[in-house]
């Protein structure tokens, strides 16, 4: 649902967008480019892209190299979510967060369950929080990528967004490591 308040101000936000794939170049990264194209559309700023190996030590050392950075405020994943062996993303992210967001796995679910029925279930987006940056893990079909932006993160990386969203609080996510 759109709860856009127009009185408010877009806050654009710094966005790097990471592809998990054994066999993918930036040539073949149909995902990958459907989020840069939603997040530029949307008005935010691609802060890096990078296309990495199925190898969770790899995913993580990038995802946290990301967190360290101040020019990236959110990191999205495409790939690596599903059930089998090389299937090590979640893992992954799981390895970085400070505070998982639960709910995001399951609204992802009921968004899936709208355009794939049961097959939803083998997805394991998931989100999270490290460093005051924002982690979230999608599936790697275009699908998915365009669904996760379209019916969740479009709205919640909205400043604008009613009743409430993730910009607004982006500021405290980090107040747990400063100084009293």
């Amino acid at each position: 649902m759109n709860r856009i308040d127009e009185d408010k101000e877009f806050i654009p936000v710094r966005v790097a967008i990471l592809t998990v794939s054994d066999t993918r170049g930036l040539s073949e990264d149909r995902s990958g480019d459907t989020l840069v194209q939603r997040v530029e559309a949307a008005g935010h700023l691609l802060a890096d892209r990078k296309i990495i190996r199925d190898e969770r030590d790899e995913i993580a050392a990038q995802l946290r190299a990301w967190c360290e950075d101040e020019a990236v405020d959110v990191v999205i994943s495409t790939g690596g979510t599903g059930l089998t062996g090389r299937d090590v993303t979640v893992e992954a992210h799981r390895d970085v967060y400070e505070k998982e967001i639960d709910a995001f796995g399951t609204v992802f679910t009921m968004v899936s369950m709208q355009k794939i029925g049961t097959s939803a279930v083998q997805s394991r987006a998931t989100g999270g929080v490290a460093n005051g940056t924002y982690l979230f893990a999608l599936p790697g079909s275009t699908g998915a990528c365009k669904d996760a932006w379209d019916e969740i993160l479009k709205y919640q990386l909205d400043y604008r967004h009613r009743p409430c969203n993730f910009v607004e609080i982006m500021p405290r996510l980090d107040e747990h490591m400063r100084r009293k």
